[in-house]
């Protein structure tokens, strides 16, 4: 007989999947994208490794693997549990908008390759006004994206209080 809560879990779980699918053909690495949506819609506050594995049916290795590489990008985070010796991981308040966030390094990145290009071929050839473009466009990215995320951040937490 199943329960309410165990129906609960497993349409979770199928959310998870379809989300982690979805990610994993934008390019994130399956297993990153599984262990990932596992701790998104999770009702526990908090996973071991073991229980990742468990969820997912996958080697711990796997989930080592995965661990190693969410942690970096703001997205999970290792947390303290009293009286465990294991590691728990939990998602992380503001993920996505610290995730967002770090698109600001790729932005600029991309703002100085167009400057260096102009640097280099002149503001007013062919190459410089594609570059000038390209320059004016992330440049533009880089302030209006800092300024969103800066927005979404206070009215998130003004409708928390």
């Amino acid at each position: 007989m199943h329960d309410a809560a165990e129906d609960v879990d497993q349409e979770l779980r199928e959310h998870a999947e379809k989300l982690a699918l979805t990610l994993s053909q934008g390019g994130m690495q399956k297993t990153t994208a599984r262990v990932m949506t596992a701790l998104l819609f999770s009702r526990h506050e908090t996973m071991t490794a073991g229980e990742l594995c468990e969820s997912l049916r996958i080697s711990s290795g796997a989930v080592s693997g995965a661990v190693n590489q969410l942690i970096p990008t703001g997205m999970i985070e290792r947390v303290p549990a009293p009286g465990s010796r294991r590691d728990h991981y939990r998602f992380r308040k503001h993920a996505w908008s610290t995730l967002m966030g770090n698109q600001n390094t790729l932005l600029a990145s991309m703002w100085d390759a167009a400057a260096g290009g102009i640097k280099i071929a002149g503001r007013e050839s062919v190459v410089g006004l594609r570059l000038d473009e390209m320059q004016d466009f992330y440049g533009f990215m880089q302030r209006e994206m800092a300024a969103l995320i800066d927005r979404w951040r206070e009215q998130y937490d003004a409708g928390q209080g």
